[in-house]
């Protein structure tokens, strides 16, 4: 880590732009998951194999949360969901290769992330409702509220950048200290503690970008050209 969790290494410059180590940490997760997605759904087939059987059940559990907050077909929000479950995971996790600091643990990758999160909320609640319609919710109850409720859209977008880098540094801090302070093999637990609390604050940052996507949606219901889907039969 850094002396300062603010600062950020830079790996090599094209031309008068540095790049940072945190985002060509960040490219080459991204390189790695888009190949793993590639040769996991190339060869699909009625009768599942084990990796096709993890991927199923997989999008199965994403698709019960989307609906669970949303109460529509989770098709149109399955891949922005799961893809920053997926990163982030991924991101977090990074620290398990050695020398290799998480892309999370910066909080401008953290800001990069949530502001995905407050375009999309702006896109789906303009998709389902129309812009008048979705301009409007900023006036429930009452048009008094405008000020608060905008606020309220910048805020929780503030929240959820500074709890992923929050929990992710803290982590990658402490684990820093303590190898450094006690040698190889006693910061393991600490280890798998930081793995854990990776798995969990990407499942947070998933499952708050779909509560705020269905505030903004709201009873709008399904995008053009979709049905609601009820979750009854199959």
């Amino acid at each position: 880590m850094n002396g300062s969790p603010l600062a950020s290494e830079t790996a090599f410059a094209l031309g008068p732009v540095p790049v940072a180590q945190m985002v060509v940490v960040t490219w080459a997760i991204m390189a790695v998951l888009c190949a793993a997605a590639f040769l996991l759904t190339r060869r699909l087939r009625v009768d599942a194999g084990p990796a096709q059987t993890v991927l199923e059940l997989l999008v199965t559990t994403l698709d019960g949360q989307i609906r669970a907050a949303i109460q529509h077909d989770p098709a149109p929000y399955r891949v922005l969901v799961g893809t920053l479950f997926i990163l982030i995971l991924s991101a977090n996790w990074a620290s398990l290769v050695p020398g290799v600091e998480p892309p999370t643990a910066h909080l401008e990758t953290d800001a990069a992330l949530a502001s995905v999160v407050f375009a999309a909320t702006i896109y789906y609640g303009i998709r389902a409702n129309g812009v008048l319609g979705y301009l409007k919710t900023f006036a429930e109850p009452s048009w008094v509220m405008i000020p608060l409720n905008l606020v309220e859209q910048i805020t929780r977008t503030f929240s959820l950048m500074v709890r992923l880098f929050g929990n992710v540094m803290s982590g990658v801090f402490v684990i820093g200290i303590v190898l450094s302070l006690a040698g190889l093999l006693v910061p393991i637990p600490l280890m798998a503690l930081d793995l854990l609390t990776g798995a969990v604050q990407a499942y947070i940052f998933a499952v708050l970008s779909t509560v705020f996507i269905a505030a903004a949606v709201g009873e709008g219901g399904a995008p053009p050209g979709k049905t609601q889907d009820t979750g009854k039969g199959s």
